[in-house]
């Protein structure tokens, strides 16, 4: 069972979601193709405060409202109101955090004792920076005119030094850039500090806020099955769910099976007492259960808290146990979560050996770098993230836009130009995405990826169109069979049939690493193996009939490779183009 996609219903899907769906879908047809059984389903955080987040902004301020009346997919319009929830979240922080930097806590006594401390920190800290500006001087031997323009009023001593970084220009040498950079850094470094400390208080803050205690009674209601909460939370999961399968149908994935947290969040509590029977897990004073993992080299884990609630961990344990219930032939399951979640699938994975699954053996967490653009890191709280079904519209323009200018498109219709646009947007996005290891973070650049020459999706696309091209040109039968002995190889011929030949052995290998960057990589090999085939001897021009023949056999067979190579990666390729 590969699981992919798993996102929270209080988003529109991100470029961060499009490398996960992407990897995931790729790594099933792969072990599928290496002769694999395989089931695609994903876990849809449907349930917690972020939901509740949304709910209440549009109980609050656009009761009413519908995708329809507004005109906006549903998962846009429920992301919009959880952009808007974290606004007015700061905007109460804000006077709640001049409060304690003010020693007023005539409305918050109970915080007194932990937050002054803090607020102390800071100003001695502003203090010692203020004292040490002031004592910043340039040396002589930098060219003053040059940098003056990082030293504007409102830029932090971090900017200035990003801004130095990045700077271009030929005004300042990179030795004095470093010894810039070199002066600075305790400035720099202060900074860091003072934002550390300040983002402590805020997060002190944020607890203290109406509309967060707001947001956590309505995720209790929730929880204890109000019958208007649950009502508002279906119908606008509903929202959510039409709006994800239009991007997933755009994006050209699916699944075998959804599982939604709202359903799997309280599983995991019978494996925890079965486990306590074992001696799996142990019982602490409080009557919080754990499983003491230092032996093999990693900590002590929380399975179920003190009240007997359940921890992710919990629910993990759950929702693997009956996945295998759903599908008995499980033998195994493929986790494409990033990164950041290394350790967590670490411990899961060995708790369920522990408890005795024989399936747990072959469990694997396909982990991946975050994707990030030249405008830097996304947030989804603040808006800043790139959504899916606009990237997919921007590789399609972009698409088109090259495609025009190359002005090949003579005798399309305005449908077919429109469906070859979206076929080398989409190739284009997908390959750059999944030639890159899974492990390596990506910097996504849009227009890079929409590129005609060099290891991209629309090369190897134009490729496969210009053997569909020399096959409709063939005057004979291209399925003609000729013996061995009717033809003598070219030392082109003979590198092209190695490099099919090793088809095969890639899928295996793509299978057993689950790395689609591994058949991305070969069909590149083979493109470019291809074009020197076709640039150094004849094929429709040959002038022995059965070299043709086989010349042109030949390239079907690339072109069939390559067809069944970007089948592994999602990727459609085009009859012309």
């Amino acid at each position: 069972m590969v699981e992919y996609a798993s996102p929270n219903t209080n988003k529109p899907l991100h470029l961060g979601h499009v490398r996960n769906v992407l990897l995931g879908y790729s790594v099933a047809q792969i072990l599928q193709a290496s002769g694999t059984k395989v089931y695609k389903t994903q876990v849809v955080n449907d349930r917690g405060i972020h939901i509740c987040k949304s709910m209440l902004v549009y109980q609050k301020w656009h009761e009413g409202e519908t995708p329809e009346s507004e005109n906006m997919k549903g998962d846009k319009l429920v992301g919009k109101y959880y952009v808007e929830f974290e606004k007015e979240l700061q905007k109460q922080v804000k006077p709640i955090v001049e409060q304690f930097n003010n020693a007023d806590f005539s409305q918050f006594h109970e915080l007194e004792e932990k937050v002054v401390p803090i607020t102390a920190e800071i100003l001695k800290l502003k203090n010692i920076l203020e004292e040490n500006t002031g004592k910043f001087q340039l040396p002589d031997n930098l060219k003053k005119d040059a940098i003056t323009e990082y030293f504007g009023a409102s830029l932090s001593f971090s900017e200035i030094n990003k801004n130095i970084r990045n700077d271009k220009s030929e005004d300042i040498s990179e030795k004095d850039k470093s010894e810039l950079e070199k002066l600075m850094k305790p400035l720099v470094s202060l900074e860091s500090k003072i934002d550390d400390k300040t983002s402590e208080l805020k997060e002190i803050a944020k607890k203290q806020t109406a509309i967060l205690k707001e947001a956590q009674q309505m995720l209790l209601d929730w929880e204890a099955g109000k019958p208007e909460v649950i009502a508002l939370w279906e119908k606008m999961n509903g929202w959510v769910y039409t709006g994800f399968d239009a991007t997933f149908e755009a994006i050209g994935v699916d699944f075998d099976k959804n599982y939604y947290e709202s359903n799997t969040y309280l599983l995991g509590k019978d494996i925890v007492d079965a486990g306590l029977e074992k001696g799996v897990f142990y019982k602490k004073e409080d009557g919080s259960v754990w499983i003491d993992l230092t032996p093999d080299g990693l900590d002590e884990k929380l399975v179920l808290r003190k009240d007997g609630t359940s921890v992710y961990i919990t629910q993990d344990l759950g929702t693997a146990v009956q996945r295998v219930k759903d599908f008995p032939d499980v033998g195994g399951m493929v986790y494409t979560v990033g990164n950041e979640q290394d350790y967590h699938f670490k411990v899961l994975f060995l708790i369920l050996k522990k408890l005795g699954y024989s399936w747990a053996e072959h469990l694997y967490h396909l982990s991946y770098g975050m994707v990030d653009l030249p405008s830097g890191k996304m947030k989804s709280r603040e808006g800043t993230v790139v959504d899916a079904d606009d990237l997919i519209s921007e590789m399609t323009e972009t698409a088109q836009k090259i495609a025009e200018e190359l002005g090949k498109l003579d005798g399309y219709s305005d449908e077919e130009k429109a469906r070859l646009y979206k076929i080398i947007g989409l190739g284009a996005l997908k390959y750059y995405i999944l030639k890159v290891d899974p492990k390596k973070r990506i910097l996504f650049d849009p227009k890079e990826s929409v590129d005609f020459a060099g290891n991209t999706g629309p090369f190897i696309q134009y490729t496969y169109a210009r053997i569909q091209s020399l096959l409709r040109r063939a005057e004979f039968d291209v399925n003609i069979t000729l013996a061995p002995e009717q033809v003598n190889l070219h030392e082109k011929e003979k590198e092209l049939l190695k490099q099919i030949a090793h088809f095969p052995e890639v899928v295996q290998s793509a299978a057993n690493g689950h790395s689609p960057a591994l058949v991305a990589n070969y069909t590149y090999d083979l493109v470019k193996e291809y074009n020197s085939f076709y640039q150094s001897i004849p094929v429709l021009g040959a002038e022995v009939e059965n070299e043709k023949i086989f010349r042109v056999q030949l390239s079907k067979k690339v072109g069939e490779t390559i067809k069944s190579a970007f089948s592994l990666l999602g990727i459609d390729v085009p009859e012309r183009m």
